[in-house]
This record gives C-alpha cells, sequence and structure tokens, in this order.
C-alpha cells in the first residue's frame, strides 16, 4: 500500500473521530440547564442520560445529533475513499470511538449506540432494521435501555453477514462495533446483574 493510500484512508478516519468527540450531548445540558451532564444521573453524556437529566426533548434532540454524527463521518469516508470498505469500516470504527473517548472533554465520553445507528444505517439500513426491532421488543418487555442496546449490538454484525455477505472490513468494523458497544456497557451490565439498572420512562426529568 502506497503512503498516498495510506495517507487517503487517514484523513476520513481521523475526521470521523472528531466528528464522533463532538459531545452533543454535554453542550446541550450545559448551555441550557447550566449542569455537567457527566454528575447526573449515570454520567453518560448520551441521549438516554441527557432524556433522564433534560427531558423526552432534550433527549430527541440529543439521539438525532449524535446519530448524525455516524452517518455524516461515514458519508464523507465514503465520498473520499470512492467506497473504499478498509476506508468506510475506519470511519464507522473511528466515530464510535470519537464518541466512547472523545478529546474535547478528556476522553470521558458515550457508548456510542447512537453513532453505531448513524453509522451502519448508512452502510447497512436493512441489517441494523433488524437490530432495531430486537431492541425494541427487549426494551418493550424489560424496559431496559441498555439491556436492549446490549441485545441489538450483539446481532448486528450476524445479521449483517446473514443478510449482506459484506467485504471482511466491513464485517470486522460490525464485530469492533457491537465489541464497544458491550464493553461501554459493563457498569449498566454489572447493574442489570444487581437490579439496581435505571428502568426507562418517556417522561424523563420534567424539570
Amino acid at each position: 500500500m502506497t503512503g498516498a493510500s495510506l495517507l487517503t484512508l487517514a484523513v476520513p478516519a481521523l475526521l470521523a473521530y472528531l466528528i464522533g468527540g463532538l459531545p452533543f450531548g454535554y453542550w446541550f445540558v450545559r448551555l441550557t440547564l447550566g449542569v455537567d451532564i457527566r454528575t447526573v444521573g449515570s454520567g453518560n453524556i448520551g441521549a438516554t442520560n441527557v432524556h433522564r437529566a433534560a427531558g423526552k426533548k432534550a433527549g430527541i434532540i440529543v439521539l438525532v445529533l449524535d446519530i448524525f454524527k455516524g452517518l455524516l463521518a461515514v458519508w464523507i469516508a465514503d465520498r473520499l475513499t470512492h467506497g473504499n470498505p478498509v476506508g468506510i469500516g475506519l470511519a464507522a470504527s473511528a466515530v464510535m470511538l470519537g464518541h466512547c473517548y472523545p478529546v474535547f472533554l478528556r476522553f470521558r465520553g458515550g457508548k456510542a449506540v447512537a453513532c453505531f445507528i448513524g453509522a451502519f444505517g448508512y452502510i447497512a439500513p436493512l441489517a441494523l432494521l433488524v437490530s432495531a426491532v430486537a431492541f425494541l421488543i427487549v426494551v418493550a418487555m424489560s424496559r431496559y435501555i441498555s439491556l436492549g442496546s446490549l441485545m441489538g449490538a450483539f446481532l448486528f454484525p450476524f445479521v449483517y453477514w446473514w443478510i449482506n455477505d459484506p467485504p471482511q472490513p466491513l464485517l470486522i468494523s460490525a464485530f469492533f462495533a457491537a465489541l464497544l458497544i458491550i464493553y461501554r456497557h459493563r457498569a449498566n451490565i454489572e447493574r442489570l446483574r444487581s437490579g439496581t439498572e435505571h428502568a426507562f420512562s418517556l417522561k424523563g426529568n420534567t424539570a
């Protein structure tokens, strides 16, 4: 691989990491409530904790913005690399890493589920839809967003492989994404095991 092709892959991956690192949940709650979202609830900067801390509308806004980050990062990589599966897979992984470990917040970020939705919604919408149905069923039955996220993430790479038979770099990226989400939910897994996990409520915080 030439230096030029390495650069072609590295630039969109770096852009994806920086896009993923934009901490919309932190900024939104800081600007609207004057509160550091990392000191509230689970301490996570993602949409679920924003919903819990600042209400349903705030949670939806942050969810949409975080999904858009994932989609934008992969779209840019697709254009810059002319559809190179390695470049797209690297960008999908990088945008999620950026959200989990943002340089703008001293590498203390979220769990990357929304970025995952945006990135793989662009790459494999049908496979993502199947995983989303699994997510919704688990949440409806358990009222635990974390459990639904874990199930959806775990299933996705297998569903993606079965439906799309994707190029190896994209399949590796899908498995990486699933493992990253599961790893980032390790505290939730402990709370689920101990029965202390937060149940989801549509009301959130009415303040």
